[in-house]
């Protein structure tokens, strides 16, 4: 992995307290990174502090999933029977569908993009495995984004906790304390974001189709929301979690600047509806990324 550059200029140094400003504002405490893929220079808030990623770590296991495809280790396209009774429970995806479904890996991973499907991830943490991933962000110099739990463990740590409203009682719950589960930090999840697209995962038509998916998320209310424009493409994944909103992926503009950006959250409020919470994360990415190309 290439290190990442402190930016110099004036709108670059004003960056960071106009974050915090954002973060304050929202009622949250943040952590990004973002990082210009091409030259290395960043914008960084606390972006080493280790937190939990839950949905998030499913880039790690789709990078996985490609990179052992590209090796020859494992058949993108091969197709598997999942039958309704061995999903796991969801919002979305495989599991709200009531019939048996026959689907390659690579779709399986469209859908664990597109929807953030729990089911369709958990049949690809099998397929993958935990060691493959770990090792592939070891390899990739990632040595803080370990795995621990799939989806089907995420949910059943949540649902042993019945009351999820009390900020208090979710200091026990295993998934919201980084020593316990899946975890990275900003600054990592924004360099797998910038190795995928540095072709350093995998290469070649592997890597375009792996970036084209990671384009499929429907999801526009975090990050995406502070890019509004149609000649800006922003790729990514969001993760939750009670008090946790995340996104990282990357903003890609017309005239060929490419910036990864990482942006975690932790709100006072358990509440799952805070909206201001949602969207500052576009906004801190909208001051990084501005920042940079301002450089």
């Amino acid at each position: 992995m290439s290190e990442a550059v402190p930016p110099s200029g004036t709108a670059v140094r004003r960056a960071v307290p106009r974050i915090n400003a954002a973060f304050a504002d929202a009622g949250v405490t943040g952590r990004l990174h973002a990082l210009d893929i091409d030259t290395g220079a960043s914008v960084s808030v606390a972006a080493t502090h280790l937190t939990p990623t839950s949905s998030l770590h499913k880039v790690c296991l789709l990078a996985t999933l490609y990179r052992e495809a590209a090796a020859g280790r494992l058949d993108r396209t091969r197709q598997i029977d999942i039958p309704a009774a061995e999903r796991t429970p969801g919002l979305s995806g495989l599991a709200v569908m009531r019939d048996a479904v026959r689907m390659s890996l690579r779709d399986l991973a469209t859908l664990v993009v597109a929807v953030s499907d729990s089911a369709a991830a958990d049949v690809l943490w099998r397929e993958v495995g935990f060691d493959a991933v770990n090792r592939t962000m070891a390899e990739l110099g990632l040595t803080d984004t370990i795995a621990v739990h799939d989806m089907a463990a995420i949910r059943e740590a949540l649902r042993a906790h019945p009351d999820l409203t009390d900020p208090a009682a979710l200091a026990d719950i295993s998934i919201l304390n980084p020593a316990r589960t899946n975890r990275s930090t900003a600054r990592q999840m924004a360099e797998l974001f910038a190795a995928v697209w540095r072709e350093e995962v995998c290469a070649g038509e592997p890597a375009e189709e792996l970036r084209a998916l990671l384009g499929l998320q429907a999801w526009t209310h975090r990050m995406a929301s502070g890019f509004p424009f149609d000649d800006v493409r922003v790729s990514g994944k969001t993760a939750t979690l009670p008090t946790l909103r995340h996104e990282a992926g990357v903003v890609e503009y017309p005239d060929g600047g490419r910036y990864a950006v990482a942006v975690f959250t932790r709100a006072a409020s358990a509440a799952a509806i805070l909206p201001a919470a949602d969207a500052v994360i576009g906004t801190a990415a909208r001051i990084a990324v501005d920042a940079l190309r301002s450089v």
